[in-house]
């Protein structure tokens, strides 16, 4: 059986030189491109342009390894879109569109699943079962601009999985996306979000790319943060705040910490302050989330009074900070929700 090329997943470069390998003229790989991540076709019958007879090459020894729309819930509150793909072995993710004034977020999944085990969250709960390709990535945008009719502008990379842990298609992912003969989305209109893999994020700084970097932080120190995040026995809080002064210092680029506020665990008066000395200096924003319920977890989401005075305290002592935004909460829009219930029936 002929191990086919995943066409979707490969630069201009790599598929010039697939195109001549076919015996084709290298020119042929810009159209062919343009064609998957500009118009984001679906099979090979759509390339017009070029002969059958190349048609035919494509289809015996290239694929289009994708994700395909399986469903989609639409909010009643607030018009964010859930979106359920299936990829290839039947793996399930999950993507959201989300409509601001300045135009159109899509958050999308880097893993099927996760096996970070943050016991907060939704993807965690069945395990990781396979790592997306670039073009998976990819396709999770282009099919939402399909079905949408718009252009998105703005990417984070903040459904199922841990980015990280796939960091060489996630790399790839931020390349293809940004090329200019593809969408041309500025890195600086994508954020990348991560548990805190201190060595990859020391890895990603030295590519001086101008992406954001979200960190889940979601604790002041240690303690609290090994309760509720597995990687933190591997990664102090210290570590992980100084490669993340590291990044900004490298990129130039503000830091976002990403801290889900859970009830009588890491939103006291004092957790407000302590995370504000270690904060203390570096160029950094705090974003505060109310977590979301996930049946398998006994975690209550703070009051909306403690979730203010934490921001206040934050504010007073001169570390930027904002509450998220709750949006699709009647779709189960939360990270990993939705596939978990879609599994589950």
């Amino acid at each position: 059986m002929i191990d086919k090329v995943d066409v979707l997943s490969l630069n201009l470069k790599e598929l010039q030189d697939f195109v001549i390998d076919l015996g084709e003229k290298p020119f042929r790989a810009r159209q062919i491109f343009k064609w998957l991540h500009q118009k984001g076709i679906s099979s090979f019958n759509e390339l017009t342009d070029i002969s059958k007879n190349f048609r035919s090459k494509l289809f015996e020894k290239a694929k289009l390894q994708k994700a395909y729309l399986v469903k989609k819930f639409v909010s009643v509150e607030d018009n964010t879109t859930k979106y359920l793909f299936k990829i290839e072995n039947d793996y399930i993710i999950e993507s959201v569109l989300m409509k601001y004034e300045y135009g159109n977020a899509v958050c999308i999944s880097s893993q099927a699943g996760c096996a970070m085990g943050c016991t907060f969250c939704a993807s965690t709960v069945g395990g990781l079962e396979r790592n997306l390709t670039a073009g998976e990535m990819l396709s999770q945008v282009y099919e939402i601009q399909k079905d949408s009719g718009e252009r998105v502008s703005n990417i984070v990379i903040m459904g199922s999985g841990e980015p990280l842990c796939n960091f060489e298609n996630s790399v790839k992912f931020l390349e293809l996306i940004n090329s200019k003969d593809g969408l041309e989305i500025g890195h600086r209109h994508i954020t990348l979000s991560t548990c805190g893999i201190v060595d990859k994020i020391k890895e990603l700084a030295n590519l001086k790319l101008q992406i954001t970097l979200a960190i889940s932080l979601h604790a002041p120190n240690n303690f609290i943060r090994k309760k509720i995040m597995p990687i933190a026995n591997k990664y102090s809080v210290d570590e992980l705040i100084f490669a993340a002064k590291e990044y900004a210092d490298f990129t130039k680029r503000r830091v976002t910490f990403e801290y889900a506020l859970i009830d009588g665990i890491n939103d006291s008066e004092d957790c407000a302050r302590e995370l504000a000395e270690r904060l203390r200096g570096s160029l950094s924003h705090v974003n505060l989330i109310p977590i979301n319920d996930v049946e398998e977890r006994n975690y209550k989401r703070s009051s909306d009074k403690t979730v203010k005075v934490f921001c206040e305290i934050l504010k007073s002592l001169n570390i930027e900070a904002t509450v998220r935004r709750k949006l699709g909460s009647d779709i189960n829009a939360a990270c990993g929700q939705l596939r978990k219930r879609y599994l589950k029936t």
